[in-house]
């Protein structure tokens, strides 16, 4: 039987990151994915220059034979309105493509990896847990995403949350069909549904396109993406037919879960802790951020692995992402009936300085959100 002090039970950017940032701990770190890397991975997948910065990754080093599209402004409104488009003269955002961003953060996290094996069972006995029946571990990391096993074999009821569903397609375009895309590479463009309960988007990454809609309210998804690239067509933005068909997946917006974010041998990372920004539902950074900071918790834990000495996790998570309203308009129709809130939104996505301000720099681009700094981290532990 294996044995290790730490295992991460998911191999994306939260697990890879908490393992990461425990490579100098002095702890035997296990990561384990049930797919083998790279896989491909449904996301939109975009990230922003923090996110590089606090994973302290080289721009011009990561980008070296990988897809790495400089974004330096949007196109904003509503499907079948108008459009704004706002222009940063300046590198906002990265477009990247999860299959091979989520392989290069692996590759470099220092930890042993366990590649192509589920997690299946857990046993729990003393202070210890033993995972497949051949892993022996005193802590266990669920970074799985949303149907993360550690989740649900420790007790979240995954059945019965509120999950936002989104479907997409990424695909390398073909010499015809890049002629023919008028979407550009530095310009993603955002749509908000005409009921304001999600949005479509239509990111280029050099010759990759990745197209798709997300929203709070499951039905009729597949319906909602086919008139988002239906209104793409009629506005002249593509002209040529989806090539493969779109894939799905679910997730949880911040402050909508009530998952335990820890408990005695265990902690939750990323989507499987339901972290996904409540106003954008981007998940790639709050679930590297909360690897790093698990990661800080883990070590400074030093070895008791019960729910009392994790409680500084999820303190930190509060701190680090406040209080957050489930909803993919917040911060407007606090005070407007619902019924007013279609109108009043649109119009307001037809302005210049909300599509700037309110849209891209606090729900998109969290422009006035500092770097996670570990200093500042520990100072909050001691």
């Amino acid at each position: 039987m294996d044995s290790c002090d730490v295992l991460i039970a998911g191999a994306g950017p939260a697990g890879a990151s908490c393992a990461w940032k425990l490579r100098d701990s002095g702890l035997d770190v296990i990561v384990l994915d049930k797919q083998t890397f790279p896989r491909d991975k449904i996301c939109g997948g975009w990230i922003t220059p923090e996110v590089l910065a606090e994973l302290e990754i080289d721009p011009d080093e990561y980008a070296s034979g990988r897809t790495l599209q400089p974004i330096t402004g949007f196109r904003t409104g509503y499907i079948g309105g108008p459009t704004v488009h706002t222009d940063y003269g300046a590198t906002i955002s990265y477009g990247i493509r999860r299959r091979e961003f989520d392989d290069y953060l692996l590759r470099r996290c220092g930890a042993r990896v366990i590649e192509g094996v589920n997690l299946t069972t857990l046993e729990h006995s003393d202070d210890e847990w033993i995972a497949n029946g051949r892993i022996r571990t005193r802590l266990l990391v669920g970074a799985g995403g949303h149907f993360c096993p550690v989740a649900r074999l420790t007790g979240a009821r995954t059945t019965r949350e509120d999950v936002v569903v989104a479907q997409e397609a990424e695909f390398e375009m073909t010499a015809e069909q890049l002629r023919a895309c008028h979407i550009r590479g530095e310009v993603p463009e955002l749509y908000f549904c005409s009921d304001m309960k999600g949005y479509g988007w239509c990111f280029r990454k050099q010759n990759f396109l990745n197209v798709g809609l997300g929203r709070m309210d499951q039905h009729r998804l597949s319906e909602h993406l086919a008139n988002f690239v239906a209104f793409l067509k009629c506005s002249g933005r593509l002209s040529f037919d989806m090539p493969r068909a779109p894939s799905g997946h679910a997730y949880l917006l911040y402050g909508a879960s009530a998952r335990s974010l820890t408990g005695d041998g265990f902690l939750l990372i990323g989507d499987a802790a339901g972290l996904a920004y409540a106003q954008s539902g981007e998940g790639i950074r709050p679930a590297i951020e909360s690897g790093l900071l698990a990661a800080t918790a883990i070590a400074a834990a030093r070895g008791n692995y019960s729910k009392a000495a994790l409680a500084p996790y999820p303190a930190m998570i509060a701190q680090r992402f406040g209080n957050s309203r489930p909803d993919w308009l917040a911060g407007i129709g606090r005070h407007i009936p619902s019924r007013w809130i279609g109108s009043v939104a649109r119009a307001l996505l037809r302005t210049r300085w909300f599509a700037r301000d309110v849209v891209l720099n606090r729900w998109f681009l969290h422009a006035g959100e500092s770097l996670l700094v570990v200093n500042k981290v520990q100072q909050f532990l001691t």
